[in-house]
């Protein structure tokens, strides 16, 4: 199986992003540790949840929005194109982008020359900070 089918069908078995599995408290402390060097939480109105980086975009709400949906930050190509193939950010998916993020995206995309700008690989927590992230979202 595809990594593209697996998370379209990972998508589709969790409706909401409230199923994360992950430690919310871990994942909070592995944000503060790791990934607020380039990244900030802020709400829709501008509150800062946490404050970070704005190397990367806003991760406000990312749990179960489409990939590349910050409207105020410019994606590279590999990431939009990821996108525009249907990539959301379910749990599966964030994890597996996190290890990785090149590796993912040139398996998601198919294209062997897709590159991502996160350099940094999360090899272990991407679900205790997916559950975090999701926490944080409006629907939660």
């Amino acid at each position: 199986m595809t990594a593209r089918l697996a998370i379209a069908l990972t998508t589709l078995t969790l409706a909401t992003a409230a199923h994360a599995e992950g430690d919310v408290a871990t994942g909070q402390k592995t944000f503060e540790t790791r990934c607020r060097a380039c990244h900030m939480i802020a709400d829709p109105a501008g509150e800062v949840i946490q404050r970070g980086g704005r190397t990367g975009p806003n991760l406000f709400g990312v749990a179960g929005q489409p990939a590349a949906a910050d409207p105020d930050f410019r994606y590279k190509a590999s990431l939009q194109a990821a996108a525009e193939q249907g990539l959301v950010w379910d749990e599966a998916a964030f994890v597996a982008y996190v290890q990785d993020p090149t590796a993912f995206l040139k398996e998601f995309t198919g294209d062997a020359g897709a590159r991502s700008a996160m350099t940094f690989k999360l090899k272990d927590g991407g679900a205790d900070v997916f559950a975090y992230l999701a926490s944080l979202s409006p629907e939660s």
